[in-house]
């Protein structure tokens, strides 16, 4: 369960070669770590934190592959504590009760690390607290989740928030520099290969060194281009279904596509479709937005976007996907209007804030001679039956409810149309 001295001086023939390249390359020194400058360059808080020999609690939050649990083990060899490992996947609150039994029993600072944290349910993470509070261990969780939704507010209060990003290109070529010096002595690479392997990678240490290991396999002497495509297999780029890459790319897409930018929501639609997202929740998103920031500036757009999810429908992936595509870029090309939003939800709020009242008589129907004699349907005027099919005037609204206006058209597309049809209408109205 626990993983103590983990952090050994020496080189290669230290690092156990029986065990995958990602883990005989994790950095023995805080000064072979590999990225993480905003955190642990000169002056930057964690290379300061490491610098004085000392330790807080904190949470790690970052994607997969950019160090978390190596930095977690570096700041505590540099604060000189005691390092008790665990995984919220395999292991559960017996597990964190015997780690921290175990910290008690020992004088030194104990570093309970808890790798993807955001795992453990409430009860699990509440059982940190006292402890944390008592100075009995020195709490670090990793995540790749949202902090502020994943993780208590109480354990969120007492720990620092460090975001780790993903690595950057040089940064993973200086990696495969290094194990091929250490680990594939007489095995070069091609410039091509580098780079393909990097973009491959997507800012994921593990996988690019993982990669690397498999390509130098298949390698005779020089790994080319060929043998990195080959031992990635079928990569797809990072996306946690549901989580919060998910999340963050619908929304640069849908900003793309309100800022009428065709290239940004084609590359947003791209990485969604890579990362193995669900079409069809993408061409639901598209049909809010037809509906959200469009509107009747171009009514044709939601026709447009329900179209692209029926042809999506009937044929699949990857054909499927071009009307998706061709969707997208429409809803970003075309203007852009979002009054029918805003005046749906004017009218939504006034109605839960003011009383119901009744339908006048004249718009009421009166399917039986009894209503009819109540006056249901009296004095109401047909529209058709009027000059150019108008009934100036004529007010719609419940008798006791004053004048509002909801609806705003912007001087925009097809909205503008309305919004000079409308203007004559009420001037219509005035005359009367």
């Amino acid at each position: 369960m626990a993983q103590r001295n983990l952090f050994r001086d020496g080189g290669s023939a230290d690092r156990d070669a029986g065990r995958p390249l990602a883990h005989r390359m994790r950095p023995l020194r805080l000064d072979e770590f590999v990225g993480q400058t905003h955190l642990l360059g000169a002056e930057r808080p964690l290379r300061r934190l490491a610098q004085a020999g000392s330790v807080h609690s904190m949470i790690l939050w970052g994607p997969p592959g950019v160090g978390k649990t190596t930095l977690a083990r570096l700041l505590a060899e540099a604060a000189g504590a005691r390092f008790e490992s665990l995984s919220a996947v395999l292991s559960g609150l017996k597990d964190v009760r015997a780690a921290i039994a175990d910290a008690e029993a020992h004088a030194e600072v104990t570093v309970l690390f808890i790798d993807e944290v955001h795992r453990f349910n409430k009860a699990q993470q509440d059982a940190f607290l006292p402890h944390v509070e008592r100075g009995t261990i020195t709490f670090i969780g990793a995540t790749t989740e949202n902090p502020s939704f994943e993780v208590n507010a109480a354990l969120l209060s007492r720990s620092r928030v460090y975001v780790l990003r993903s690595l950057g290109a040089e940064d993973l070529a200086e990696l495969v520099r290094r194990a091929l010096e250490r680990e594939f002595e007489g095995v070069d690479m091609a410039d091509d290969a580098l780079t393909e392997l990097v973009a491959l990678a997507d800012g994921d240490a593990r996988r690019v060194l993982n990669t690397l290991e498999v390509a130098a396999q298949l390698a005779d002497g020089t790994i080319t281009a060929e043998h990195v495509l080959e031992a990635s297999g079928e990569s797809h780029r990072r996306f946690d279904k549901g989580g919060d890459a998910f999340y963050d790319q619908i929304s640069a897409l849908h900003k793309a596509v309100r800022g009428s930018s065709p290239d940004a929501a084609l590359y947003w639609l791209a990485r969604m479709l890579d990362g193995g997202c669900d079409p069809t929740y993408i061409a639901r998103r598209l049909t809010r937005m037809a509906s959200e920031d469009i509107g009747l500036a171009d009514p044709r757009a939601l026709e447009i976007a329900m179209d692209a999810w029926e042809a999506y429908r009937r044929i699949g992936s990857p054909e499927g996907e071009l009307a998706l595509a061709e969707a997208t870029i429409y809803l970003a090309a075309t203007p852009k209007s979002n009054a029918a939003l805003k005046a749906f939800g004017e009218a939504m709020a006034f109605v839960k804030s003011n009383p119901s009242w009744e339908v006048p008589l004249r718009f009421r129907n009166a399917p039986t001679k009894l209503v009819e004699s109540l006056g249901h349907g009296k004095g109401y005027r047909y529209a058709h039956d009027e000059d150019d099919g108008y009934a100036a005037g004529e007010r719609y609204l419940p008798d006791e409810m004053p004048d509002v206006q909801f609806y705003r058209p912007e001087d925009r597309g097809v909205e503008a149309r309305l919004a000079a049809r409308l203007a004559e209408l009420r001037a219509r109205d005035r005359s009367i």
